[in-house]
């Protein structure tokens, strides 16, 4: 099956949402007129698109003022362009991810929930898929249980995992993680941190020492800083996400629970107000749901009608 056919099955909730939106929209023959653009403004906003909900209708009602569009076919080649374009990033951080040191240090970030964990196990899973080595960094010494949480997956995995006592400095916990590493020959090592708000000022600090400890133990690391976004949390995920930016130097997005949500928009305001690119985005609970994400297929996936394999 293709990356397509994939994405088509597990983001369901959001193509009926705006897919099959925008064909009810035009249901019966329906002209384009303000009303119909007034509705598409308010299904895109229920996508979570946001305030880029207006960018896209002033733009389809340009073309149509123009007499470029005039129907619903017209109308989805438009807006498959201008999401497509939301997508975009600048190019000093549209570069693909540094993992070809040895080892290639990936510190994981993110808030309470988000799925961090769980996305450090599907990430180790796609890399030894790919032939590459994993080791697992478990630097969140505060929460109760998120060593034992991640050892679970490490063992699934069959990944060697470096931890502290409970209570641990984390940023002592990642310097031993990236020395094993090291000494082991190790491909990748991934790196996960406790989650946090980001209004907890103390841990945000920390976790730029976790950085500056792994930078001093193998310079130029760590080579990536993915941060993990839970993709129902819509909008309010954006104002998290600038301030982990502000605390460490944050080189791509992973965007988890996309198979759980209508509210799939919310990728595309993301990328545009951080000027991040997004690596991976999970899609299920199963260890192979997290796909590399490129954007046209992600585009035309919600874009796509009738209905998609399973």
């Amino acid at each position: 099956m293709s990356l397509l056919d994939r994405l088509k099955a597990r983001l369901t909730r959001t193509r009926v949402a705006l897919s099959d939106g925008i064909s009810g929209l035009f249901s019966g023959g329906r002209a384009i007129d303000r009303a119909l653009l007034d509705d598409l403004e308010e299904l895109l906003y229920a996508a979570d698109l946001g305030p880029l909900a207006t960018e896209v209708v002033a733009e389809i009602d340009r073309l149509h003022k123009r007499g470029d569009i005039h129907g619903e076919d017209e109308v989805r080649a438009v807006l498959r362009e201008v999401l497509l374009g939301f997508l975009e990033v600048p190019a000093d951080t549209a570069r693909e991810a540094r993992l070809d040191e040895h080892p290639s240090v990936v510190l994981v970030v993110g808030v309470n929930g988000s799925g961090k964990t769980t996305s450090i196990a599907k990430l180790a899973h796609r890399f030894q898929q790919e032939g590459r080595t994993v080791l697992l960094g478990a630097c969140d010494t505060w929460r109760a249980a998120a060593a034992e949480q991640l050892g679970i997956w490490a063992d699934r995995n069959g990944a060697p995992l470096v931890r502290g006592d409970e209570g641990a400095d984390p940023a002592s916990v990642a310097y031993d993680a990236v020395e094993s590493a090291q000494v082991l020959g190790i491909d990748v090592a991934l790196i996960d941190t406790a989650g946090r708000l980001h209004t907890q000022k103390n841990l945000m600090d920390e976790l730029a020492k976790v950085q500056r400890v792994i930078a001093k133990r193998v310079p130029g690391a760590p080579h990536e800083v993915w941060l993990v976004i839970d993709g129902t949390n819509g909008q309010n995920a954006i104002a998290q996400a600038k301030e982990f930016t502000h605390a460490v130097e944050v080189t791509g997005l992973v965007i988890t629970k996309l198979d759980g949500t209508a509210r799939g928009g919310a990728v595309f305001n993301v990328v545009r107000e951080l000027g991040l690119p997004v690596r991976f985005i999970g899609t299920g609970e199963a260890l192979e749901l997290l796909e590399p994400f490129e954007p046209r297929a992600f585009v035309d996936a919600l874009l796509a009608t009738g209905a998609a394999a399973t």
